[in-house]
């Protein structure tokens, strides 16, 4: 290459780099930095994970309210940390599809892929989708046979404080599609999530030591739980969530690990399960560490053709592995089923299976009124209850406990 030619490069190069430069510049006149400004190229080929990072330092960095804006394209990212705390109240606005690496073997993080951390007024909204490519990554997962598999969740929000999340999609995840875990006061609206039935153990909206999480308006079909609380989380709203295919809504399971903390306050509300394997469902494993769960309200709920519409077990067992013949040492207490209607796929609608060594106490049900709907049986729907005295109130269809 000649001189000349040389030349041309440089002053090229010198020319992109002012343009990148005065469009930062330009970005931070208003406190808006697009990512397509820091080098992302909507290609769905190259990774973005850099640019997206460099975006998410200016804006965190600025003095004033902050976007991250996400226009419309398709960005793949390998793995990307949004971490706080930032100077001032932040914003990621995802108008475009952020899409994962195909497989397991290009993820720079095995257990993660977008994670926001430590932030207070945090804001992510702008009706964009995360993408898992899941299909390519379910037949390698093997979780049912190792229990401390490694599979990366498509978005933690870890320490979010104050924080609103709304009008975001997430499609096909490759191991839970969102994680909860040490936020205060976070609200999740108007979210959209998405996989096929079969698709393994991809969990809608999974929290843990988190208080005041409030999930509401939102479509979660999933191939497992579309909300589930681990340990520790506490003063939970579920209110106007469409739920399935999945699992249904849990608590648990809880009592495997030692020291779990105790989950305090759940109420389900206004929620609709449609082809589900459960409904609402209490679990906790048999042979279990001590443990508190307490304060559930599950109420105006409508069950269509769910196969286990009311569940506490705390026989929970599943691929054997675990002792069934110790109780569980879990107490759960003062849960109130109030107002649940629809259609069972099983004759069993109700089935409330408490500890042998800690009964349930404090257990209300109240204005059941559950039709069974499969074909293989005929005759009406049937309760099934042990070590438990629940205060039964108005309707009992089918008549519980018995």
């Amino acid at each position: 290459m000649d001189y000349s030619s040389c030349s041309q490069l440089l002053v090229l190069a010198i020319l992109v780099l002012f343009t990148l430069a005065q469009n930062i510049i330009n970005a931070a006149s208003n406190g808006v930095f697009n990512v397509i400004d820091f080098g992302a190229m909507a290609d769905g080929i190259r990774d973005n994970s850099k640019a997206f990072e460099n975006a998410w330092r200016e804006a965190c960095n600025w003095n004033t309210y902050s976007t991250v804006l996400v226009p419309p394209g398709k960005y793949l990212v390998t793995s990307v940390v949004f971490k706080g705390p930032c100077k001032a109240p932040i914003s990621f606005q995802l108008q475009g599809l952020i899409l994962a690496p195909p497989g397991l073997s290009k993820l720079a993080d095995k257990e993660s892929w977008i994670t926001f951390e430590s932030l207070r007024s945090f804001t992510l909204t702008g009706g964009g989708t995360f993408h898992g490519q899941g299909r390519t990554a379910w037949p390698e997962n093997q979780c049912h046979k190792n229990s401390n598999c490694q599979l990366p969740i498509s978005i933690r929000f870890n320490k979010l404080n104050d924080s609103t999340i709304t009008g975001v999609q997430s499609v096909d995840s490759k191991f839970f599609h969102i994680n909860i875990l040490g936020c205060y006061n976070l609200k999740l609206n108007k979210i959209n999530i998405s996989a096929p039935d079969d698709s393994p153990n991809t969990d809608g909206i999974h929290i843990g030591r988190s208080n005041g999480i409030e999930i509401s308006n939102s479509i979660i079909a999933t191939g497992d739980d579309c909300v589930s609380l681990g340990d520790g989380s506490q003063n939970v709203l579920v209110s106007d969530v469409s739920c399935g295919p999945g699992h249904g809504i849990s608590v648990g399971s809880l009592g495997k690990y030692k020291k779990e903390e105790d989950v305090v306050g759940l109420t389900v509300i206004n929620c609709t399960f449609t082809g589900t394997s459960n409904g609402v469902r209490i679990k906790t494993w048999p042979d279990s560490e001590d443990g508190k769960a307490s304060n559930f309200t599950f109420e105006d709920l409508f069950m269509n053709n769910v196969e286990n519409p009311i569940v506490i077990d705390q026989e929970y067992c599943p691929h054997n592995q675990c002792n069934i013949k110790v109780p569980s040492r879990v107490k759960i207490s003062n849960v109130r089923f109030r107002n649940i209607r629809g259609t069972s796929l099983t004759k069993e609608a109700v089935r409330i299976v408490c500890s042998k060594e800690i009964p349930c106490q404090n257990v209300e049900i109240g204005d059941i009124n559950l039709v069974y709907n499969g074909i293989d049986d005929k005759g009406p729907a049937i309760s099934s209850c042990s070590n438990v005295k629940p205060t039964l109130v108005g309707k009992q269809i089918p008549a519980t406990c018995v």
